[in-house]
C-alpha cells in the first residue's frame, strides 16, 4: 500500500451501495433544481405588486444565472480539493437564505442581491453539477453515464412537480409564503450530502487524470485542447434556451390570453418528458457517439422552437411543445459531462465541468436578459426565440469536430 493511500481513507460514500449513492444524489438533483426552475411563476405576481416591468425580474434572475455559472468551477474546485459534502451544505444554506430574503424584496436592487447574487452563488454549490462529479468519483464505470443521466432526469422531476406544487400553494398562502417554504426545504439537502462523501474517493484505474497533476496545469491543458473549447462553446445555447424558456414562457402565453395555468403546465411537461429524454441520452451515452448525440439534440430543439413559434398559440400546442423540448431539455449534460470525463478523467471533473457550465450560464444570463429587455422595448418575444433557433443548428455544428478520446500527455505526467 502506497504512503498516499495509507493517509488518505476512502471516502464514505465509496462504502454505500452504488444504488443508494444514486438514490441521494437524485433527490438533492430535484430539490434543488425545483425552486429554480418555477421563477417564471412568480414574474406576474411580483412584478404587478411592486409595479416594476419584466426587465426589472429578468435582470435580477440573469445576474442569478451569470453568477450560477462563474461560481461553479470554484465550487467544484473546492469539491474536487476538501470533499463534495462541505460544499453542498453551504451551498443550500446560501440558496435557501436566498429564497427566503426574496420574499421581502420590495426593490430592483434587493431583489437582484437575493434572486440573483445569493441564489446564485447558492446553486453554484449545490446543484447536480456536484452531484454529476461525485457520482463520476464513487460509481463503477459501468454505472457512470447512468447515473449522470439518472441525476438530470431527477432534475426534470424537480420541474414536472414544482409548477403544480408552486401554483398551488401561490393561490392558497401567496407568493411570499411559498418562497419562505422553498428556501425552508433546502434544509433537506444537507443529510442526504453525507451519502456523496469524495474526499479521499479511489479514482479509477482506467481514467486519463494524472493524480499528481496541479489545478493550473489541469486548466491549461483543457483550454489547450480543442474538443473541450468547442465543447464549453456548444453548451452556451444550452443555458440561453433553458433560461429563455424557463422565465419567459408563462408571461409568454399570458400575453396570448393563455392563463397563467397554462405555462405552469407546460413547465410541468418539460420537466416530465425530460425524465424520459435525460435517462434515453445517458443510456444512448455509451452506445453511440457523444458528440452525434449532442448535434441531434441541439438540432432537434431549433426544429421544435421553429415549429412552436410558427403555430397558431394554444393550449394544446404549448403542451406540445413541452413535450418535445422537455424530450431534449437537459439531455445535453450526461454527454457532456461524460466527454468530460472521457478527455480528463475523474481527478478535475467537478471543476472542469464547471467551466462548462459557466458558458452554459454565460448563455442562460443572455437569454434571461435580452428577453426582458427586448420585450420592454419591441413589446414581444419574437426575436429571441429565433436566435434560440439560428443557436441551435450552430451548437449541432460546433460539436461535430469534437474528438473522443482521452487527451494524450507525456508519460513523465503520468507517472
Amino acid at each position: 500500500m502506497s504512503a498516499s493511500s495509507a493517509s488518505t481513507p476512502p471516502a464514505p460514500g465509496r462504502h454505500l451501495p452504488a444504488l443508494l449513492i444514486i438514490a441521494a444524489g437524485c433527490f438533492i438533483a430535484m430539490i434543488t433544481f425545483g425552486p429554480r426552475s418555477v421563477f417564471g411563476l412568480f414574474l406576474v405576481p411580483m412584478s404587478r405588486d411592486f409595479g416594476w416591468g419584466r426587465d426589472v425580474f429578468g435582470l435580477a434572475v440573469a445576474i442569478q444565472n451569470l453568477l450560477w455559472g462563474l461560481g461553479s468551477p470554484f465550487a467544484g474546485a473546492i469539491a474536487d480539493r476538501f470533499g463534495t459534502v462541505r460544499v453542498l451544505c453551504a451551498g443550500a444554506l446560501v440558496y435557501g437564505l436566498g429564497l427566503v430574503l426574496m420574499a421581502y424584496s420590495g426593490t430592483p436592487a434587493g431583489l437582484q442581491l437575493t434572486a440573483g447574487v445569493l441564489v446564485g452563488f447558492g446553486l453554484s454549490a449545490a446543484s447536480f453539477n456536484l452531484v454529476l462529479a461525485a457520482f463520476g468519483k464513487l460509481l463503477p464505470d459501468r454505472l457512470k453515464s447512468l447515473g449522470f443521466g439518472a441525476a438530470t432526469a431527477a432534475g426534470s422531476f424537480g420541474q414536472f412537480l414544482f409548477p403544480p406544487l408552486t401554483t398551488g400553494l401561490i393561490e392558497a398562502v401567496g407568493w411570499q409564503e411559498t418562497l419562505i417554504i422553498f428556501g425552508a426545504s433546502l434544509l433537506l439537502v444537507m443529510p442526504f450530502s453525507l451519502a456523496l462523501a469524495t474526499r479521499g474517493a479511489v479514482r479509477s484505474a482506467g481514467t486519463a487524470a494524472a493524480p499528481q497533476q496541479s489545478v493550473a496545469a489541469a486548466l491549461s491543458e483543457a483550454f489547450r485542447h480543442p474538443s473541450y473549447v468547442l465543447l464549453v462553446l456548444g453548451f452556451f445555447t444550452c443555458g440561453f434556451q433553458l433560461a429563455f424558456v424557463t422565465v419567459h414562457m408563462p408571461a409568454f402565453l399570458v400575453d396570448r390570453g393563455m392563463d397563467l395555468k397554462v405555462g405552469a403546465v407546460t413547465l410541468a411537461l418539460i420537466g416530465l418528458f425530460n425524465m424520459v429524454g435525460s435517462i434515453g441520452a445517458g443510456y444512448l451515452t455509451n452506445r453511440m457517439s457523444r458528440k452525434w448525440l449532442l448535434a441531434w439534440i441541439y438540432a432537434g430543439r431549433g426544429v421544435a422552437i421553429a415549429a412552436f413559434v410558427l403555430m397558431p398559440v394554444s393550449p394544446w400546442s404549448c403542451y406540445l411543445f413541452g413535450a418535445a423540448m422537455g424530450l431534449l431539455w437537459l439531455s445535453t449534460v450526461p454527454p457532456t459531462s461524460s466527454l468530460v470525463m472521457l478527455m480528463f478523467g475523474t481527478r478535475y471533473m467537478a471543476m472542469l465541468y464547471g467551466f462548462a457550465f459557466f458558458s452554459h450560464q454565460v448563455g442562460g444570463f443572455l437569454g434571461v436578459y435580452l428577453g426582458g429587455q427586448l420585450y420592454v422595448t419591441l413589446g414581444s418575444y419574437d426575436v429571441v426565440w429565433w436566435l434560440s433557433v439560428a443557436l441551435s443548428f450552430a451548437s449541432a455544428a460546433i460539436n461535430l469536430p469534437i474528438r473522443e478520446e482521452a487527451v494524450r500527455r507525456p508519460l513523465a505526467a503520468q507517472a
